[in-house]
């Protein structure tokens, strides 16, 4: 049944992937299903981070009018990647997801029911089916960050949040690793950016291996001490990201956004 949602809106889904052959194919089939679902103009950009399996062939395989593949020659990092997908995005509102499979997209409608009186959406996830371990890691992480930067979220982390797009281009990502998500909230907060937050339902990664290993919390902590510092102790006067467009996704070549059905079609499995 399709969601009616208050104002016609347009969506690009940026999904990053490395080395994801066993779930990509699953992850993009299911995504481009679950936007049918929304009742608005949408794309799905999928961002290639130097996998070194068959990720982007597979990609490339789907051939889905409105699935685009960009790509990285090197592994440059989760935030890396997503800050290309956010560049390359041409809707009016830009959500972010991993390409592991864990949410159900369909929620996304959950976060643009906030749209209305909030440009920033984070999702936080209800009944998290991670082990015990990173459960317990990242309610660690989530106290921490919420003491030192004021971030007043309950899952920073949480890999499915909506952005309108021209708040987005003023706080695109300098971080490479896994710490974009604070980075990203925290510059928000200090240009007065409105943040919404929904819950979302969560499941169990069904193939594939995840990319989070411990040797990410000393990293992570590496680049929160500083930024830490520099936003709390001793902050600067507050600027814009100017950002340049990469042309990594050749706008001018792709189609356009692909239009939504008064009975979206679902795809043969």
């Amino acid at each position: 049944m399709m969601v009616s949602l208050r104002t016609q809106r347009s969506l690009s889904l940026v999904m990053p992937a490395y080395n994801e052959e066993a779930v990509i194919e699953l992850a993009v089939r299911e995504a481009d299903e679950a936007l049918s679902t929304l009742g608005i103009a949408y794309e799905i950009i999928v961002v290639d981070d130097g996998s070194r399996d068959a990720t982007a062939a597979i990609v490339t395989d789907l051939e889905f009018p409105n699935v685009f593949l960009v790509r990285h020659e090197t592994n440059r990092g989760y935030g890396a990647a997503l800050r290309t997908g956010f560049e390359s995005a041409r809707a009016d509102w830009v959500a972010f997801t991993d390409a592991d499979g864990q949410f159900h997209l369909e929620d996304l409608a959950l976060l643009f029911e906030k749209t209305d009186t909030d440009s920033i959406v984070v999702g936080y996830r209800i009944d998290r089916q991670d082990p015990w371990q990173r459960r317990f890691y990242s309610w660690g992480y989530n106290k921490l960050i919420r003491l030192m930067l004021k971030t007043g979220v309950r899952d920073c982390d949480c890999a499915l949040k909506l952005f309108r797009r021209d708040v987005l281009m003023d706080i695109l990502p300098t971080t490479r690793g896994f710490f974009v998500n604070a980075e990203m909230i925290c510059r928000a907060r200090a240009l007065g950016v409105s943040i919404g937050q929904a819950g979302v339902r969560h499941r169990q990664r069904r193939k594939g291996e995840s990319k989070v290993s411990l040797m990410d919390i000393p990293r992570t902590l590496r680049q929160l001490i500083p930024f830490w510092w520099s936003q709390r102790v001793t902050p600067q006067p507050v600027y814009q990201v100017t950002h340049a467009v990469y042309n990594l996704g050749y706008p001018a070549l792709r189609a356009p956004l692909h239009q939504p059905k008064s009975e979206p079609q679902k795809r043969a499995a």
